[in-house]
């Protein structure tokens, strides 16, 4: 099974080509900005590293969020699009099941600004906690190893894992329960708060 995935709702933008559990291309680069820009001719340069036909993919893996608000609407949109024009199904999870690892405790925490952070919790690789607000203090009595995503996705490519990720998923035949391709957002965007501080 040959996997495009891409993440593009952390400020480092990552795609990766998958066949079955070996990488074929991989590329990361920041992507506070532009990301509509980047994504397409990452994902072409991918294509032509790697000698592969756009045709011939047989999934797209997409993050879903948390994160910005702007790239996770980007990501979506252009993985979606590509799977309707090849008639492919779509994976698509939150950006932190995409990094989670298959054993152990863990919670993934990620900056969300504001003095708050993102966090979920997993337990062999299942989510027990989607991703939520939440404060350092809040976090003192959860037992749990940490995975801090910024760090990861500075060390590590999270297209790549969320590529590995599907490919397990659509092993398992659990595909359709990763059909929901609705933005994971947590918390208003900015232009919402305001909206909504206005109306009161």
């Amino acid at each position: 099974m040959l996997i495009l995935a891409a993440d593009t709702s952390l400020p480092i933008l990552s795609v990766a080509l998958v066949r079955e559990d070996e990488l074929l291309a991989a590329m990361a680069m920041e992507g506070k900005s532009s990301r509509n820009e980047k994504l397409l001719p990452a994902i072409d340069w991918l294509l032509k590293e790697s000698g592969a036909d756009r045709a011939a993919i047989d999934l797209f893996a997409v993050t879903r969020g948390p994160g910005s608000f702007t790239g996770v609407r980007i990501g979506l949109a252009t993985m979606q699009g590509m799977a309707l024009a090849l008639g492919k199904p779509v994976c698509a999870m939150s950006t932190h099941e995409a990094v989670a690892p298959s054993h152990g405790r863990w919670l993934i925490v990620d900056d969300a600004g504001r003095g708050e952070l993102y966090v979920s919790l997993f337990d062999g690789g299942e989510e027990v906690t989607p991703p939520h607000l939440a404060r350092s203090n809040d976090l003192a009595g959860i037992t749990a190893e940490r995975l801090p995503l910024g760090e990861f996705a500075q060390e590590r490519n999270v297209a790549l894992s969320c590529a590995r990720r599907a490919g397990s998923i659509a092993s398992a035949g659990k595909l359709e329960r990763y059909r929901d391709i609705t933005p994971i957002y947590v918390r208003l965007a900015e232009a919402d708060v305001r909206l909504a501080q206005k109306e009161r």
